[in-house]
């Protein structure tokens, strides 16, 4: 897969689907690379032009400096789309993901066709827990909070039945660099979006996981409340349901980027 040597940060993406098809971005959660995508890309490249891209300071991505906030991460989608000389695509982000593509469609609406966040809220967490999580990362690195996460991504029935996956997850999680992880709970930790979400005119599509402890369906109603005519829908699984519920999410997400 390929690097863009973009103002501030090395990304790497992959890039894959017909050459004249219109483009859907899809951007990673906190802890993941690009391959949590993976589910998505055979039937997305049917009809559409699949950019995937590691985050800043996860998979093989390079970290910058800083600062680490929604407007730097966002910066970086909209370089990578200039260095590809993509004017406008649909963006899919989960959970940082989901955030940054709500940024972009409230502040790069002429660059965002439609925009579905997943696994988002306006505010996620409170300081005090991501001050303790970079604590503790910081004191024991990423091995200390890895059963923890992996118990938030998914449910027990996908532990039992795709031991491979979770194994893949695992492996990823672990291997993440802890100074990118951090920079990822920092802009999580300051990331609001309360404000400006009613000036959105971006088509939205909110979804959340049934059973998601961290982005209950509750936060998701109550952000698709505030953007108009914003939709919403709902998957069984928990934080990562786009693996765990990945045929109807595909078919769902399919269909709003289909409508007019």
């Amino acid at each position: 897969m390929p690097f863009a040597n973009l103002r501030s940060v090395r990304l790497h993406y992959a890039l894959t689907g017909p050459d004249d098809a219109p483009v859907v971005v899809f951007s990673n959660s906190l802890g993941a690379d690009l391959a949590m995508w993976n589910a998505q890309v055979p039937d997305f490249c049917r009809g559409y032009r699949v950019l995937r891209y590691d985050t800043r300071g996860h998979g093989q991505s390079s970290l910058p400096a800083g600062p680490h906030n929604l407007a730097a991460v966002a910066g970086d989608v909209l370089d990578l789309l200039d260095y590809l000389t993509i004017p406008v695509a649909s963006f899919c982000g989960l959970s940082l993901g989901g955030m940054t593509g709500l940024w972009l469609a409230g502040r790069a609406p002429k660059r965002i066709r439609k925009v579905i966040a997943c696994s988002a809220a306006a505010k996620i967490g409170t300081q005090e827990i991501w001050n303790a999580r970079i604590e503790l990362v910081r004191r024991e690195g990423m091995a200390a909070v890895v059963p923890g996460i992996l118990e938030r991504w998914f449910t027990p029935a996908f532990h039992t039945s795709s031991p491979e996956t979770l194994q893949a997850m695992k492996r990823t999680l672990e291997t993440v660099d802890v100074d990118g992880y951090v920079a990822g709970c920092v802009t999580v930790r300051y990331a609001d979006l309360r404000d400006g979400l009613a000036t959105v005119t971006v088509p939205t599509l909110i979804v959340n996981g049934a059973t998601d402890p961290v982005t209950p369906p509750a936060d998701g109603r109550a952000l698709a409340a505030q953007i108009p005519k914003a939709q919403y829908a709902e998957f069984a699984g928990k934080h990562l349901f786009n693996m765990e519920a990945a045929p109807d999410f595909n078919a769902a997400v399919l269909a709003f980027l289909a409508a007019s």
